[in-house]
């Protein structure tokens, strides 16, 4: 029912009235008119209103205008038929006036044109109106879809939360996993990130939930390090909340054995050595 609301306000009833749908479109207005009552009685009201509007509008050009508009249609000589008469001629026979009915055809026109521009005045506001109406549900429409976006985003951002939540519960309740968390160094003072370390496969795993790290930009990412025995070994490299990564939690290089893990920022591809002026989070084991 709303959706047939929404078709009847859509002004396509008004356009198809005034004859300005394509034949296409025309036919799809007539099926709908065929199943559903309620659009037929609409262009029915639609027309009746057109029809009172032009008979209640109805205005008879001043003799100026007509004189000038006859002139340009050709009717000049018609306009002196039907005011010029001739005159009577006296004799001794009875006068005779001939009349060639000129003058009812005129005036028949006249009434024809005026309806005509009636009509045309009407035809104008229904467009303007119709226009008007168009414009207005295109930004509704838009509005709409716009806000649609916002709500799937936002779904999303809470189901890939409430997946990393569920998933660090599971790892919080086994003893196989140890939780590092790596504060902000000098380089970015309040970042923040966790880490899990599976004591028995040495499997090791980020947390993008709980990840704070500054905006990279195209041509740098971040780079994880296990500090093994003083020495840096890289576990791989991971961008800051990757919108093409559907996982809370992600996977990195495993590693035996480790005293503590850090982040830095490195160009695209990581780096041999870490760079440390731009050491971002680090914790120990």
């Amino acid at each position: 029912m709303e959706n047939l609301k929404a078709y009847i306000e859509s002004g396509v009833l008004e356009l198809y009235v005034l004859g300005d749908l394509s034949p296409e479109e025309a036919l799809q207005v007539e099926e709908m008119a065929s199943q559903h009552p309620e659009v037929r009685d609409e262009i029915a009201a639609i027309e009746q209103a057109m029809e009172q509007y032009a008979m209640q509008n109805a205005v008879e050009p001043s003799a100026d205008v007509e004189t000038r508009l006859f002139e340009k249609l050709g009717l000049s000589e018609v306009e002196e038929n039907v005011n010029v008469q001739p005159e009577p001629i006296y004799t001794e026979e009875p006068r005779i006036i001939r009349l060639d009915g000129s003058d009812a055809k005129v005036r028949t026109l006249r009434y024809a044109l005026v309806a005509c521009i009636a009509l045309l005045v009407v035809s104008t506001a229904a467009l303007f109106i119709t226009y008007n109406k168009l414009n207005a549900a295109h930004d509704q429409i838009a509005s709409l879809n716009l806000d649609k976006q916002k709500f799937a985003g936002l779904v999303s951002k809470l189901e890939f939360e409430n997946q990393g939540l569920d998933n660090m519960a599971a790892m919080a309740d086994s003893k196989e996993w140890a939780t590092i968390r790596m504060a902000g160094q000098a380089f970015s003072p309040t970042s923040k990130m966790k880490v899990y370390w599976n004591k028995k496969d040495k499997s090791v795993l980020i947390n993008y939930v709980a990840m704070d790290l500054p905006k990279t930009d195209a041509e740098h990412q971040y780079q994880l390090w296990a500090l093994v025995n003083g020495k840096p070994v890289s576990l791989g490299v991971f961008g800051k909340m990757d919108s093409t990564n559907n996982e809370a939690l992600v996977k990195m290089q495993a590693i035996q054995e480790a005293q503590a893990f850090a982040v830095t920022l490195e160009p695209m591809g990581g780096s041999v050595n870490p760079t440390m002026d731009k050491l971002t989070v680090m914790g120990g084991v």
